[in-house]
């Protein structure tokens, strides 16, 4: 399977975002790429301040018309798209993330189960959390999601081990308060953590951030990583890098 992890700037513009989207998964088709991954929120950036009025809108349905655009791109290119999407549903906002088959369907729903994507002080009733975990089985292995800081929950990690699928996909969104993209900052303070819990976890990750600048609620500093499950990097994109990492990966019983 080759895997391909997008790294897209995203922008006050949805559209333009959704273009770029579009673009990258072009891209990754053609570079022969079977599945390809964005991050956390790809299409909005997490740019939601516990205000309904100002945060429903950002959020999609789904299905809906952002995920069927996506559908019929992944479609057309043949290619599964796992992405990153604020969900609304209704007058509730989740934190969620889709994989689409090449048929267009989507096949894996997951709402984050973490709450820190919003404030302490956020509604309840408006800003949710999801509660199931689950892994979807296809040709490519089986997958399951975590997003962001349910990377970083004991018990999350414990349910995560427990499913053991073939590969976690992570879509996050993470910054520095100075809207750095400081790639030695990254690597001395906050890389390892990040190893060490998919190391708990014991399963092959991928993961990717976001590009942003600051004034987009503190910016995010992009990278991506392909974590084995033993905790150690197989292949990386760079902080402050827009682009397409593509690296072939064997399902993990291959490996043994």
């Amino acid at each position: 399977m080759k895997v391909a992890l997008a790294v897209n700037r995203v922008t006050p513009d949805s559209h333009r975002n959704l273009v770029e989207i579009l673009n990258m998964i072009d891209e990754a088709a053609r570079r022969n790429a079977d599945l390809i991954l964005f991050p956390e929120a790809a299409v909005t950036g997490l740019i939601n301040n516990d205000n309904p009025a100002h945060d429903l809108p950002l959020g999609q349905e789904i299905p809906g018309a952002i995920t069927d655009q996506i559908a019929l791109h992944s479609r057309s290119k043949d290619i599964w798209t796992a992405i990153g999407l604020l969900e609304r549903d209704r007058n509730e906002l989740y934190d969620t993330a889709v994989l689409i088959a090449p048929d267009g369907e989507v096949k894996l729903k997951y709402r984050r189960i973490q709450p820190q994507w919003h404030g302490r002080n956020a509604d309840p009733l408006v800003y949710r959390q999801g509660t199931e975990m689950a892994k979807v089985d296809t040709p490519l292995g089986t997958f399951a999601f975590l997003i962001c800081g349910d990377l970083f929950d004991d018990e999350i990690i414990e349910r995560a081990r427990d499913l053991q699928p073939d590969w976690i996909l992570f879509p996050f969104a993470r910054c520095f308060a100075d809207g750095s993209y400081d790639q030695g900052r990254w690597d001395r303070e906050e890389q390892a953590e990040y190893l060490r819990h998919v190391r708990l976890i014991g399963v092959t990750t991928l993961m990717t951030n976001y590009l942003a600048e600051r004034d987009l609620l503190g910016g995010a500093f992009g990278g991506a990583m392909i974590v084995a499950g033993y905790g150690t990097i197989q292949a990386s994109l760079s902080l402050g890098r827009r682009g397409v990492l593509i690296v072939e990966q064997k399902r993990k019983e291959l490996d043994q």
